[in-house]
């Protein structure tokens, strides 16, 4: 592999692993479906919707703090319970889908241009069915590597996670990038183990991130449009 430029130089990278919501899709996929399981949750109590300036706040004040579970969070502000996220969780999966429409644009053209150059993967907290997603949207012939958490048994921030995604990319932790778009998920652990990080700010990224935000992965994008020329580092992406 080419060596890269500034941000990844110095790193012969060999592997890049995606997040899925957030970076592939949309992540308000997971907002509406954390809501329609707390909505249900709420009327087994007797109990009206979730008022949804009160949901957004918290949904907000996670994204801000890049730290803690939004269905903790939720769990403690709604049903009384912080210890009621297992009965979120667990509802949230029936109504967890990627629709169509809901891969973002810049998705396949930059899985095309890193496509034969590097082992591409999904390295991600998601259901097993997001793969029907993946091959319907055309992502799924890009990826070598399907570290799901659901498919694997563990989850981010669990290094074993990553440790499990390197392995299969046959590679090292040091010629592995990770794309994601939460610090504490993503680029907290992925870093700890040597990977270089690509933060994406969209989805559960906060809107308006810190400088010291900012410091912490190797670079921050608004898009994956400039994620080939920074991986490749040959100006031919």
């Amino acid at each position: 592999m080419t060596r890269t430029d500034p941000p990844f130089a110095g790193r012969t990278v060999q592997a890049v692993f995606f997040d899925i919501g957030g970076p592939i899709y949309d992540d308000e996929n997971f907002a509406t479906a954390v809501l329609a399981a707390l909505d249900d949750l709420l009327a087994e109590q007797g109990r009206p919707p979730a008022d949804r300036a009160r949901f957004r706040a918290v949904y907000d004040g996670v994204r801000a703090a890049q730290s803690g579970s939004l269905r903790r969070a939720l769990a403690a502000e709604f049903l009384g319970d912080e210890r009621r996220r297992d009965d979120l969780h667990a509802r949230t999966r029936r109504y967890w889908r990627h629709g169509p429409g809901s891969l973002h644009p810049d998705v396949l053209p930059c899985l095309r241009a890193l496509h034969g150059r590097v082992r591409i993967g999904v390295l991600a907290n998601q259901e097993a069915d997001v793969l029907d997603a993946l091959r319907r949207d055309g992502v799924a012939p890009f990826m070598q590597v399907w570290a799901v958490s659901a498919l694997v048994g563990h989850e981010k921030p669990d290094p074993a996670l990553f440790e499990w995604a390197v392995k299969e990319a046959g590679t090292s932790p040091a010629n592995a990038v990770h794309v994601g778009n939460r610090l504490d998920t993503d680029v907290r652990p992925a870093r700890a183990l040597g990977l270089a990080t690509v933060w994406v700010l969209r989805g559960e990224a906060p809107p308006e991130p810190t400088a010291e935000q900012l410091a912490e992965p190797d670079v921050a994008v608004h898009d994956l449009r400039t994620l080939p020329r920074l991986i490749l580092g040959d100006g031919r992406a």
